[in-house]
């Protein structure tokens, strides 16, 4: 029988809380005390569009996609969450019901904390709380920089903004490989699979990349850093 997907660990205090220098001891062991963390396959929805938020959730270990669910089946990613950051900030803070979903892009541990715990150790800790606004800017920012880049970047612009989002921003390496298909990095950069396949080939025959599979290298990343920048 699996342990993922739907099992809980019993023991979370050995979990590190994202900022818990900031907190006392005393709110670090509320937290850990209400916290479950629950292991998910790859592929499996962590929580869905439109049902209640009722629970903090920050990943442990994995990898997550964020993303908009639209009409005719189609999705918009919006952001892929590294171990230690949270994910869904705007809709538990802003909404009763999450307005976006999330999926395990590989087997994840992510922990919960329930939400009333948790806003009862903001209104006692400004200082979590400020990190929280500061959390929630960036979130914020990062979506509306995105969207103006679909928006006013031609097509080599959006795929090596696409590149340098995993290189600096996951991977934190010039050579890692892609955990989406090409359809799911097409719906990334805002345009088709094709287009993207052949962008990519392009980059290639003009050695800037090397790509074999999913596996990618950059070799010149001051080219993709300037394409991403001018668009």
């Amino acid at each position: 029988m699996s342990d993922f997907a739907g099992t809980y660990h019993t023991d979370p205090s050995a979990v590190e809380i994202p900022f818990s220098h900031l907190l006392t001891d005393t709110q670090n062991q509320l937290l850990s005390d209400n916290m479950n963390i629950v292991r998910y396959r790859k592929k499996d929805v962590i929580f869905r569009q439109n049902t209640r938020t009722t629970h903090v959730m920050f990943i442990k270990t994995g990898l997550v996609k964020v993303f908009k669910e639209a009409r005719n089946n189609k999705t918009v990613i919006l952001k892929v969450e590294t171990p230690g950051r949270f994910v869904g900030l705007m809709s538990v803070f802003g909404e009763s019901v999450h307005q976006y979903s999330a999926s395990a892009i590989e087997d994840s541990e992510i922990c919960d904390i329930d939400i009333s715990v948790f806003k009862n150790i903001l209104m006692e800790n400004g200082r979590y709380t400020l990190q929280f606004i500061n959390l929630l800017s960036i979130d914020g920012l990062f979506i509306f920089e995105r969207l103006m880049g679909q928006s006013h970047k031609q097509l080599p612009g959006r795929i090596a903004e696409v590149i340098l989002y995993f290189s600096r921003d996951i991977f934190k390496s010039d050579s890692f490989s892609f955990p989406f298909t090409r359809r799911e990095l097409a719906d990334l950069a805002g345009t088709t699979k094709e287009s993207f396949i052949r962008t990519l080939t392009e980059f290639k025959n003009d050695k800037i990349i090397d790509i074999e599979g999913s596996r990618i290298r950059i070799k010149s990343m001051d080219i993709i850093r300037t394409l991403s920048e001018l668009g």
